[in-house]
């Protein structure tokens, strides 16, 4: 199957390449020139497209049309984390404007678009959210978000979340946490996080690309709801980073998403935590090994 992922520098766009690679013809589009990533020895001209800038339609356009990919996977996307995230103009262009205009060049070649939506739709006043609950997002990035959703025929929006391991920019969960080797620092344990590792959600990715070609909409994917408290200190644990991570209970916030929709439409159990983390963990440590 031949799927397009815009965003394959990011922290999901490179790990589906290595996900779907050994089974499909993927190839990812990147921001800058391909020498630019030649240190992590992932991409070549054979599996990527440089110097995509998303705003640029002619660009997108014609990668669309040199590949003609079945299915598409947008993980573009300002996250809170990066300094961008406070400029309203490129957060609209690319989170809330780039997915329609992309949902259009793909009803127009046929191809299918899986749409990287976010729990952060919703306030996280009340938890266990379900597609029919109405969102209340908060800032900037919510809001672009949530207008980013597409949902028509041959377009699905998977609301979910995801922690991992990055290239370059080290702004995530896990980038940080790493950071904080020998520290001490504050677990929130009313912090509710329900998303995945970003190698459990690249299969989950693969599993609906290659699946029912009817499916569209919005779907909730989500994993069984954990503190940060518990996810810190199970990764504390596995890594040996002797981090003291104090329990909190000043934070609260509960985005955890209700899946049991897509669970049943795509036949999806999600894997236990423990498990998760293992593998993270071992991804983890394999990267400060190279």
């Amino acid at each position: 199957m031949r799927i397009l992922i815009f965003g394959g520098d990011g922290m999901l766009g490179h790990r589906l390449l290595r996900q779907l690679a050994p089974a499909h013809e993927a190839r990812v589009t990147l921001r800058r020139g391909l020498a630019d990533y030649d240190r992590w020895g992932l991409f070549n001209r054979q599996n990527a497209f440089d110097a995509v800038d998303v705003r640029d339609l002619r660009r997108v356009s014609a990668v669309v049309a040199e590949f003609r990919p079945q299915a598409v996977i947008n993980a573009v996307g300002i996250v809170k984390q990066r300094p961008e995230a406070q400029e309203h103009v490129a957060s609209i262009e690319i989170n809330a404007l780039f997915p329609h205009r992309l949902a259009a060049l793909c009803r127009a070649s046929a191809a299918r678009l899986l749409q990287l939506g976010t729990d952060c739709v919703f306030s996280g006043e009340k938890g266990n959210y379900a597609e029919f609950d109405r969102p209340d997002p908060l800032d900037l990035y919510d809001r672009t978000k949530l207008l980013g959703e597409v949902d028509g025929p041959g377009a699905l929006t998977l609301r979910t979340s995801m922690i991992g391991p990055e290239l370059e920019r080290k702004t995530g969960l896990v980038e940080w946490f790493l950071a904080q080797k020998g520290k001490t620092i504050k677990g929130y344990r009313k912090a509710i996080f329900s998303g995945f590792t970003t190698a459990e959600l690249a299969r989950i990715i693969e599993r609906i690309a290659t699946g029912d070609p009817d499916a569209h909409g919005i779907y909730h994917v989500s994993s069984a709801p954990i503190s940060k408290f518990d996810l810190l200190a199970g990764l504390n644990r596995r890594l040996r980073l002797g981090i003291e991570i104090v329990p909190d209970d000043a934070v609260r916030c509960d985005r955890s998403l209700d899946s049991a929709r897509f669970r049943k439409a795509f036949g999806y159990a999600p894997p236990a935590w423990g498990a998760m983390l293992d593998e993270l963990a071992a991804d983890i440590l394999k990267g400060a090994a190279r």
